[in-house]
């Protein structure tokens, strides 16, 4: 595997890496495991001190992080800069609410006392895409850390300085040798990371055949994982949704990060009796939006990640168009330098159409007409995705029902705003299983020990 940092919105090779040999990995790993034995025992007032000031750095240090963020993978400046301070919020809330999070349980036997109580398990490897280059470290990195655990990490081989720059960051705050680990390996060595006795726990983002894949070595030797994969969300619009508040959110929900989001709005599904204007205004606020350099506060519309994804994408369109589908807007490159692909809408995909079951990753939405309600939630659930999703109308309980029909790991009532740490990330079906940030996603990789005290009374 060649790390190479690439800016996509001019295709100029910025820098090369070379991958770890097996001897430098063992170095890694077997630092990582020796940091463990000393980092469990840490109180959660040092783990604290060492978390904060990441965050505290992350904060202060928000255009240069977020710079490198647009130059490795095309994010807009404002919404790196944007990811960054949601990096930072995530790794000071964690180490904030940690403690109270892990505290012992209470329970109430019937003889004695009894609790659970949360213990560390040990190295956590981590395998995280290139789309938030900083925002999936840091939601790994908050909870891992702070529940005394340490982490090891293989970044996407596209984003290997912001991956570089985030190891760093943590030595920065005075976390010890060891601690936060960024791994350049190739594919080989990651199985050889899965199978390594030290290695505790496995949490990967990423595709479903690359959660497939790490899922069964990582289960083939009893290790536990969390596997937060691909998304198809369904945006749905009710016949009373107000269309001035409800475009905003369509066109943020697929054209934000140009649409390279998991949780991105993909299939819109809107009610036949209020289609005809959404659409007309779906496409003109679609329009509105112009490619320029990422690095450029003025821009509204950034390329894609790589080059691969732009044909991969392209090739994706052209066979759902020679499956049945129409093009109603865009579905080609931009003709200029780097890696830009037109705002595209596709409608008429019809279920026999490979594209129907697909996840379109970049600025491709899909367009539904439904007859009803009902109809809307038996399309939304008619997916082999479960990540999130999204609904519009101005009856807030019709909202809830409507949301509450939805399978999925997340749903949004008039938004689509996951941007808050609090909240658990994750999905079901091919989306994947466990959750990441929020209370939940600090358990992932701790021991629930039961520990009962009674008399020295035998036993009945």
């Amino acid at each position: 595997m060649t790390y190479q940092s690439i800016n996509p919105a001019t295709g100029k090779t910025l820098k090369t890496f070379k991958e770890l040999t097996d001897k430098q990995l063992e170095t890694k790993l077997a630092a990582a495991a020796a940091c463990f034995k000393t980092w469990k025992q840490k109180s959660y007032q040092e783990r604290a001190a060492i978390v904060s000031k990441a965050a505290a750095l992350m904060h202060a240090n928000v255009d240069a992080f977020a710079k490198l963020a647009t130059l490795e993978m095309g994010k807009r400046i404002d919404e790196a800069r944007g990811e960054v301070n949601f990096s930072g919020n995530i790794l000071d809330y964690y180490a904030k609410n940690a403690e109270a999070f892990l505290a012992p349980a209470k329970l109430n036997p019937a003889r004695g006392e009894a609790h659970m109580e949360s213990s560390p398990i040990g190295v956590i490897f981590c395998v995280e895409p290139w789309n938030f280059p900083f925002y999936q470290l840091a939601r790994v990195a908050g909870p891992h850390l702070m529940a005394g655990n340490v982490v090891v990490v293989k970044h996407s081989s596209n984003v290997p300085q912001c991956a570089i720059a985030f190891e760093k960051l943590w030595l920065d705050a005075g976390a010890p040798a060891g601690l936060y680990t960024n791994l350049l390996i190739s594919h080989a060595q990651s199985d050889a990371v899965i199978d390594d006795p030290r290695v505790k726990g496995v949490a990967l983002t990423g595709s479903v055949e690359a959660g497939r894949s790490v899922a069964a070595r990582a289960g083939g030797i009893l290790k536990p994982s969390s596997m937060e994969l691909g998304g198809s969300d369904a945006f749905i619009v009710l016949d009373d949704a107000d269309l001035d508040k409800t475009i905003p959110w369509a066109v943020w929900g697929r054209m934000y990060n140009q649409g390279q989001t998991c949780c991105a709005s993909k299939r819109f599904i809107v009610l036949d009796s209020i289609a005809d204007q959404f659409l007309e205004k779906f496409q003109a606020a679609l329009a509105l939006q112009q490619p320029g350099d990422p690095m450029d506060e003025k821009t509204t519309k950034g390329p894609m990640s790589q080059e691969v994804a732009l044909l991969d994408l392209l090739k994706q369109v052209k066979s759902a168009v020679k499956h049945g589908a129409r093009v109603l807007m865009g579905g080609k490159r931009i003709d200029r330098p780097g890696s830009f692909m037109e705002t595209t809408i596709l409608t008429d995909v019809k279920p026999d159409n490979p594209a129907f079951r697909a996840e379109f990753f970049g600025p491709v939405a899909l367009f539904f007409r439904v007859k009803d309600e009902a109809a809307a939630i038996a399309l939304a659930n008619d997916s082999d995705f479960g990540l999130g999703g999204s609904v519009f109308t101005k009856d807030p309980a019709r909202g809830q029902r409507v949301a509450s029909g939805v399978d999925t790991g997340m749903m949004f009532v008039n938004n689509i705003d996951w941007t808050e740490a609090q909240f658990p990330f994750g999905g079901i079906k091919n989306s994947g299983y466990g959750r990441e940030l929020g209370d939940m996603g600090i358990q992932q990789f701790v021991n629930k020990k039961l520990v009962r005290i009674a008399s020295m009374a035998a036993p009945a």
